[in-house]
């Protein structure tokens, strides 16, 4: 077998849908197989998967172990030369692994493989390419400056080394994933991708960011963005250091004290209303359920061509590629007046998220 996908879930059902929907269609002609791992989810997402996508293979853990334990257990039951690991708040392209995959082949000592991810407004992650977070970078960037801590010498669009990368999506081989030591389970959630990277760049490993495909990330929907988030990431980056570099008593004090401001212009941004004058419904076919169910007007569209301001665009993606739907909400990221959500293949429900703080907004029909 060529590649094995591998989600970990904890109470995202609708997100993990539509995540699973578009991994179906880009496996299509790949010999591959599609792991979800569950935590322990009590919003009834195991018996979605099992309902809807009865070929997963479907793993139901007693607990939620977090991330690092979590991954384990889902690749310990893999059957693929190549792994994805992809968290199920993620939309991927119908060509997205094809492409990487084709990059893969016969390279030498390439270790883990990123893409250009982009959130739920269609604007650009940072984190889809980062440097090996220094005490000195990790300072600047829990007071702004993030210019050490993200590789912005890397165009979003190219292909290039990197030194870290996301675990929202990481590809990379079975056997190099086991010689560079798995997921760290000393890291609940948070820092375990910072430590995977930096383990294969120990071990003579090229990481690559591949700017060639983009994937659409709804940031925040794995984990809510409370105000334990900023004391969690912290943390495991303290654990990344003990681990890696001499333990700095400075970084420690300095961390504990900026939690809280941290967490105040986190909640500030969540605090934005976002107002939504018209729904603009991409798709050759009214949808009735949908028109019931919205308080604003609804507009057909079949083309993606000329979106008016302070729009909310719903794509039906009965009709649409992801790829198309990912390649819009990138051209159009710039006008912060329009937002989208997505009405995945033969479902009840719309979603999108227009930020990485609060939850994503499901708009069902039942």
């Amino acid at each position: 077998m060529k590649l094995s996908v591998i989600i970990l879930n904890y109470n995202v059902q609708y997100f993990l849908e539509l995540c699973l929907r578009s991994v179906e269609a880009a496996i299509l002609n790949i010999d591959a197989e599609i792991i979800v791992v569950d935590n322990n989810s009590e919003d009834g997402s195991c018996q979605m998967v099992k309902a809807v996508f009865p070929k997963v293979k479907l793993i139901e853990n007693k607990d939620n172990y977090g991330f690092s334990k979590g991954n384990n257990i889902g690749v310990s039951q893999a059957k693929g030369e190549y792994l994805c690991i992809l968290n199920p708040d993620t939309v991927v392209a119908e060509d997205t692994f094809l492409k990487l995959l084709g990059f893969s082949e016969n390279k030498e000592k390439l270790g883990i493989v990123g893409c250009k991810l982009i959130n739920g407004r269609g604007d650009f992650l940072p984190e889809s390419k980062r440097k090996i977070p220094y005490v000195k970078a990790a300072f600047k960037k829990l007071v702004g400056n993030s210019d050490d801590y993200y590789a912005n010498n890397i165009n979003e669009k190219e292909i290039n080394q990197v030194e870290i990368l996301v675990g929202a999506f990481m590809f990379l081989k079975k056997a190099v994933y086991n010689e560079i030591g798995r997921f760290d389970e000393d890291y609940f959630m948070y820092g375990e991708d910072i430590d995977m990277s930096y383990k294969a760049l120990k071990q003579g490993y090229n990481n690559f960011y591949y700017g060639e495909t983009t994937v659409l990330h709804f940031k925040g929907e794995s984990t809510l963005r409370d105000k334990y988030y900023a004391r969690r990431f912290y943390g495991a980056m303290q654990i990344f250091y003990k681990k890696h570099f001499k333990k700095n008593v400075l970084f420690d004090l300095f961390v504990w004290g900026g939690i809280g401001l941290v967490y105040f212009f986190r909640k500030q941004q969540a605090n934005k209303i976002k107002t939504v004058y018209k729904y603009i419904f991409i798709s050759d076919n009214v949808n009735e359920n949908l028109e019931k169910i919205l308080t604003k007007e609804v507009l057909l569209k079949s083309d993606l061509k000329n979106i008016e301001k302070e729009s909310e665009v719903i794509f039906d993606a009965n009709m649409l590629s992801f790829k198309n739907i990912i390649s819009f909400m990138e051209t159009n990221h710039l006008d912060t007046s329009i937002t989208f959500k997505i009405l995945p293949k033969n479902s009840n429900f719309v979603i999108g998220s227009d930020n990485a703080v609060s939850r994503g907004e499901v708009i069902s029909f039942n």
